[in-house]
């Protein structure tokens, strides 16, 4: 039976939702609303002269190499983090701890990765650097899965695994038809959460481990609209490839609520 709850006041929930609202407003809508203004302008790089250019940025950024390049890396990168899957530990420490640890030259583990013949170096060879902020990225947001996992595991009543093991069924497919299911709407929380994570709270990890680089084969389209807004001082093109970014992933998720979530067992 669904249960509601009446006001005696019409404007009580407006006051109680006013908070919340005015913090969306000035955090995420005025923001992106500047963004999407200033993709449609081009300024100097002190901010005294604004021109009106329309969609110029936009047709700037499908005739540039280097940012069509960063949807590989971006797509490659964002699987491999969201889909693989110590969180308390900031993207930048994570970052800076997994670089001291594969330095080519004093690093721990590029040591003993050399003496097995690999002749490791994230400096000079791409598919390193990628492996790299790859394994700093995952192995930063692994405790934050497994508490929801272990929380999802423990809610599972145990009577009907029991069931199903007097059944005759064997591990194997009491997961399948048990566990899993009933842990779907947590792999569904959780696939979305890492896809955000993927895409925007990583960014302190490239910045700190790689730079963008060999190159910019580590160049995300996160780090690319930071490097090209406050280093390039582009501002305009920054702008526009902030607006392509967030209407990316505000169309992923909208495609994993409408397709993905179907299969979800509340």
């Amino acid at each position: 039976m669904e249960k509601r709850v009446f006001f005696r006041s019409a404007w009580l929930p407006w006051v109680l939702l006013a908070p919340q609202v005015i913090i969306i407003a000035v955090f995420f809508f005025w923001p992106a609303a500047q963004a999407l203004l200033q993709s449609l302008q081009q300024s100097d790089a002190f901010g005294t002269s604004v021109d009106w250019v329309g969609l110029e940025n936009f047709r700037n950024l499908w005739n540039d190499e280097t940012y069509l390049a960063s949807f590989y890396t971006t797509a490659l990168f964002s699987t491999l983090v969201a889909l693989i899957w110590p969180y308390a530990v900031a993207p930048a420490v994570a970052g800076v701890l997994w670089l001291f640890m594969f330095a080519p030259s004093v690093g721990v583990v590029s040591y003993w990765v050399q003496a097995l013949g690999i002749n490791w170096n994230h400096l000079l060879n791409s598919r390193h650097a990628m492996a790299l902020v790859v394994m700093a990225a995952v192995w930063k947001q692994i405790s934050y899965n497994f508490l929801f996992f272990l929380a999802g595991l423990q809610s599972i009543p145990k009577s009907l695994i029991e069931a199903a093991a007097i059944d005759g069924a064997r591990p194997w497919r009491r997961f399948w038809t048990i566990v899993f299911p009933l842990l779907s709407p947590t792999t569904f929380f959780l696939l979305v959460i890492n896809m955000v994570y993927a895409f925007f709270d990583t960014f302190a990890i490239i910045d700190a481990a790689t730079q963008g680089g060999p190159g910019k084969d580590t160049a995300i389209l996160v780090y690319k609209v930071y490097f090209d807004g406050f280093k390039a001082m582009d501002l305009g093109g920054s702008a526009a490839q902030s607006v392509v970014l967030m209407v990316i992933v505000v169309l992923l998720t909208v495609v994993q609520f409408r397709f993905i979530e179907k299969k979800v067992n509340y």
